[in-house]
């Protein structure tokens, strides 16, 4: 028995793979090291962070939280965050699916050259649109309102949502929609009955993709809502807190942890998802 045991080669750690390991580690702390500084910082005094912002808090104290919490009316905020999500996320989803869906069953040249146009947006940054954007805002009386500002994230994130939908449609055989179509469904039954469960993988993806932007993003509602104390979105709270004369740092990083844990907690518990469904949607087809 013992000879049995010991003949078992014993696993080697090769030195590439243990140098590859020791980087990813070391890179993954460099890019985790600003929010475990804006957490520590958010258990501190005024006086704390401006002495030393890299040391750890005397206490850990969650007055600062207690004081956000009434300072900025975060469930109102919370709210506001909750409705341009979800609104963004519901056009995004709907319109983005039924168009690549459309597109990828069409042969035609047309079809291709719409693919294109829908894409192309991805590559445009948003800082060189953003002031005609707010004008056409003004016109069509999106701004200052949290059901405007989700609306317009509809057409910011439709092109990778189009971009992965398409993708992944052409996986899916063109036999299923005929077979579908003898049954008697057509048109949209055809898309939402058949179809677009097939489309659970990718979808997934997109919600935690989109999720992650439009709760953190921060100059769009900047640009709309920002005017309004009642459509404020949490990532402008942490805004508020800094000022011309002055700055209450302890409490912008508190504001900004409580910002952006709500999406963390979303990653983490679907990041999973994320791999597959861009992978799926990328390359399949």
């Amino acid at each position: 028995m013992s000879k049995s045991v010991s003949a078992v080669p014993k696993r080697r750690i090769r030195p590439g793979r243990l140098v590859l390991e020791i980087g990813m580690v070391l890179l993954s702390l460099l890019f985790l090291y600003p929010l475990i500084l804006t957490v520590i910082n958010s258990f501190k005094s005024f006086a704390e962070v401006m002495s030393d912002v890299i040391a750890l808090p005397q206490s850990f104290s969650f007055a600062n939280y207690a004081y956000v919490w009434k300072a900025v009316n975060y469930p109102r905020l919370f709210l506001n965050n909750t409705i341009v999500t979800g609104i963004g996320l519901a056009g995004i989803i709907l319109f983005s699916s039924i168009a690549a869906y459309k597109m990828s069953r069409s042969r035609s040249r047309m079809s291709g050259v719409l693919y294109m146009l829908c894409i192309i947006p991805m590559l445009i940054p948003f800082q060189s649109i953003m002031l005609t954007v707010l004008q056409m805002a003004k016109a069509l009386h999106l701004s200052e309102s949290t059901w405007g500002l989700g609306i317009l994230y509809w057409g910011f994130g439709a092109p990778l949502a189009i971009f992965i939908y398409h993708g992944f449609v052409k996986s899916i055989p063109r036999e299923i929609d005929e077979s579908a179509t003898i049954d008697g469904a057509s048109g949209f039954r055809l898309f939402f009955s058949v179809i677009f469960p097939l489309l659970k993988s990718v979808t997934t993806t997109i919600i935690i993709i989109d999720v992650m932007w439009i709760w953190n993003d921060f100059l769009l509602p900047l640009l709309m809502v920002n005017g309004s104390p009642a459509t404020k979105t949490l990532t402008l709270a942490a805004y508020t807190f800094v000022g011309q004369y002055t700055s209450d740092w302890q409490y912008a990083m508190t504001a900004m942890v409580m910002a952006v844990m709500p999406s963390i907690l979303v990653f983490i518990l679907l990041q999973k998802y994320i791999v597959r469904g861009v992978v799926a949607g990328a390359v399949k087809g």
